[in-house]
């Protein structure tokens, strides 16, 4: 089994979810058009689920996430030389998930005059766009989200696909009691092969890619990520 493969695969599937859940949501003429914020915060968790189960099926460490890989990398339980990889396959999944959700949602883009609502599908965005506290939202959630990881005991069990469950559960909160300053990207890759995505494809009436947001998404999470680890360091 390969770790880029199951990356990749593993981040597409959260991706299918995740964007999938929010086209259904944001776009015209779908059967869960405006079901809100809850339906979109089990989408993603259900996401969550699938592709970290996926992902270590297919011999990765389950991370779909560039700030688990970095925090594990400064934690000194991953080998620095497979970042690449890793990274690799995240980025490419997410942007491979994205253009699945396209596909699946073409008619209902198509249906869609909000240029605002069709990027939703793809990325996030600041419910009110001041920077430093996007950024300090973003690191908030990201440091919430690697310490419990960390956190979680380890079990010698095998519970199989339910081993995915805690991290799911995770995500779930934190988009619940966190997601609505930002949208809770928590995941540099989630926000940016999307983004790239979205530039990409042709959509009716596709208004700007928001590029100018496009570092928050990245940078916060990676500082959120890099502070679980010294904060975790320090009490355990």
């Amino acid at each position: 089994m390969s770790p880029f493969l199951g990356e990749l695969i593993g981040t597409a599937l959260l991706i299918t979810f995740g964007g999938g859940v929010v086209a259904n949501v944001v776009l015209n003429k779908t059967k869960g058009n405006n079901s809100g914020w809850i339906v979109i915060t089990f989408g993603w968790a259900m996401g969550v689920f699938i592709g970290v189960y996926a992902a270590t099926k297919l011999g990765s460490g389950g991370h779909l996430n560039p700030a688990v890989t970095i925090a594990m990398s400064v934690l000194g339980t991953f080998d620095t030389a497979d970042l690449a990889t890793y990274i690799g396959g995240q980025f490419a999944g997410a942007f491979i998930g994205a253009v699945i959700v396209w596909l699946a949602y073409k008619p209902h883009f198509d249906e869609t005059t909000d240029a605002g609502a069709q990027l939703a599908v793809f990325s996030s965005g600041p419910a009110i766009r001041k920077p430093v506290y996007n950024v300090l939202t973003e690191c908030i959630g990201t440091f919430i989200l690697i310490l419990g990881i960390l956190l979680m005991p380890q079990t010698d069990v095998n519970l199989g696909t339910l081993s995915a469950l805690p991290a799911s559960l995770l995500v779930l909160g934190i988009g619940l009691s966190l997601g609505g300053p930002t949208g809770y990207a928590i995941n540099p890759a989630r926000d940016l092969a999307p983004r790239i995505a979205h530039a990409i494809l042709p959509m009716k009436g596709k208004g700007s890619s928001d590029w100018g947001y496009s570092w928050v998404p990245v940078v916060g999470p990676v500082i959120g990520a890099v502070l679980a680890v010294l904060v975790f360091k320090q009490i355990h």
